[in-house]
């Protein structure tokens, strides 16, 4: 697999390859879903460090954002194996239903002008 380029049904079946293989198996539902609150807490926190006005701790200087969010769409994407979501499928969806539901609202929004 090409790794510059890599489709969401590619990332869906990566991910899956590597829990059978190297993770043995997906934690729980329910666990996983713990641990997508827990990297979105640790993004938030990153966030919160580099473009708000906390400042870093000593150690926290080497994070980087694109792991923090690598981290968030792996797990994102172990949900969405395990539940048999497909996640192409679903995208193409969202995005069709903001496209139908705010199709003027932001253009009319002015306090985006």
């Amino acid at each position: 697999m090409n790794q510059e380029s890599l489709s969401i049904k590619e990332l869906q079946i990566q991910v899956d390859q590597w829990i059978k293989t190297i993770g043995v198996r997906y934690f729980s539902e329910l666990t996983n879903m713990a641990i997508l609150s827990e990297e979105v807490g640790e993004l938030a926190r990153l966030m919160a460090r580099k473009y708000g006005d906390q400042s870093f701790k000593k150690g926290e200087e080497s994070l980087e954002l694109s792991d923090e969010l690598a981290d968030v769409l792996w797990v994102l994407v172990c949900i969405a194996n395990q539940t048999e979501v497909d996640l192409t499928s679903a995208i193409k969806k969202n995005i069709e239903k903001k496209t139908n539901r705010d199709i003027n609202r932001h253009k009319e929004n002015s306090k985006l002008k």
